[in-house]
């Protein structure tokens, strides 16, 4: 039997996935797992219980990875699985953007008689380009990046992509009119729109800045349903309020950009559509249940993907320091043990790395104690 704590409200469909072994719920003691979506794990105290925890979403600022990775916990996301809401929202903000519909559906708002006779006077003041043949530049080529960049060109846009880091996956699924930049640079210059799909790190914090903002066209219009980091919020206040940037459009907006002319604040509701949500409910379920049980390891954020077919009935999963002679320890003192591999696979991503091992008889993890092994276990 195993624990799943949920902090959020998770889809049913999701939890569905979960069969009689499980016993899931807000309040359930000793956790094996955690299931999330929006809760602040930072101030929490994890119980020593947990292997696992999985966000049903992509963004993992609320959960503390370095503490978990520290702890041998496997942290899990749902890449792509709310890949089509977003796409749909960034593509709704692309008009935004354009039309002055915002501005025009809250001006109408105010009409109070001979509301025909005020709309043909008024309607004027409301003239904003249509999207077709304007250059959209798109950066970050992910699940949702490859959405924006195929519908954008549906729009008849012209669609210039970046992403250094582009997958194999990724690559397959984008159309082969999308124009791919060699730097940002070329994004900055030449686009009338940018939109950016990238998460937040150290690497890619304020992207878009001052001396970002002052390489681009005149009257560019930016989106933004990534993270709001991504924008830094003194330079884009100053571009709007000069007119360089025409529009910022935010699926994340701070008390300065609230009411703010030509910056059209959304209140973050990229994933909100139940679709998204049974979709990464049901995907998060997944990775947990295949991590729970096989040790396999697909879409974690701090664990190696490592996926290998069971070959014995006794399976030793290992999350160790990703250093010499890890593999050469454990190989010993397995022999020193009397215990004979019969299938292993070992994968490192930066400073950690995890190793499963097949064996032909009952091990105690206890007895297994090498420097730089940060949690073991045994599936039977």
């Amino acid at each position: 039997m195993f624990n799943i704590q949920t902090l959020n409200k998770i889809s049913p469909i999701g939890m569905e996935r979960f069969g009689a072994d499980y016993n899931c719920g807000d309040n359930v003691e000793n956790p094996d797992a955690i299931m999330l979506r929006s809760f602040n794990m930072h101030d929490m105290e994890i119980p020593s219980s947990v292997k696992a925890i999985a966000r049903a979403g992509a963004g993992v600022n609320n959960i503390p990875i370095d503490k978990c990775s520290e702890k041998g916990i496997a942290v899990f996301n749902t890449p792509g699985a709310n890949a089509n809401a977003v796409k749909e929202l960034v593509i709704a903000g692309i008009l935004l953007s354009s039309r002055k519909i915002v501005e025009g559906v809250n001006w109408a708002s105010t009409l109070t008689e001979d509301i025909a006779k005020a709309v043909e006077k008024g309607k004027s003041q409301f003239i904003g380009p249509e999207v077709t043949g304007k250059k959209i530049g798109v950066i970050g080529l992910g699940a949702i990046g490859v959405m924006v960049c195929n519908a954008a060109h549906a729009l008849d846009m012209e669609v210039i992509g970046y992403d250094p880091y582009i997958s194999v996956d990724a690559a397959w699924h984008l159309s082969r009119a999308i124009h791919k930049a060699s730097s940002l640079k070329e994004i900055f210059e030449q686009c009338d729109y940018i939109t950016i799909h990238v998460p937040l790190n150290d690497e890619t914090k304020d992207t878009v800045n001052k001396e970002t903002i002052a390489q681009m066209k005149d009257g560019v219009r930016i989106l933004n349903f990534a993270r709001g980091g991504l924008v830094n919020t003194e330079a884009i206040l100053e571009a709007v309020a000069s007119g360089k940037v025409a529009k910022y459009v935010t699926d994340f907006p701070d008390e300065d950009m609230i009411n703010k002319e030509n910056i059209i604040a959304i209140p973050h509701l990229g994933a909100s559509t139940p679709e998204s949500e049974d979709n990464c409910a049901v995907m998060a379920a997944k990775e947990l249940i295949s991590y729970l049980e096989t040790g396999n390891v697909v879409n974690s954020v701090n664990f190696p993907r490592c996926v290998m077919e069971r070959s014995t009935d006794v399976r030793i999963c290992i999350f160790h320091k990703n250093i010499p002679n890890m593999i050469g320890q454990i190989s010993k003192h397995f022999a020193e043990m009397n215990i004979n591999i019969e299938n292993m696979i070992n994968k490192g991503r930066g400073d950690y790395a995890y190793t499963m091992i097949d064996v032909d008889h009952e091990v105690n993890p206890e007895e297994i104690k090498i420097d730089g092994i940060l949690s073991i276990r045994v599936i039977k």
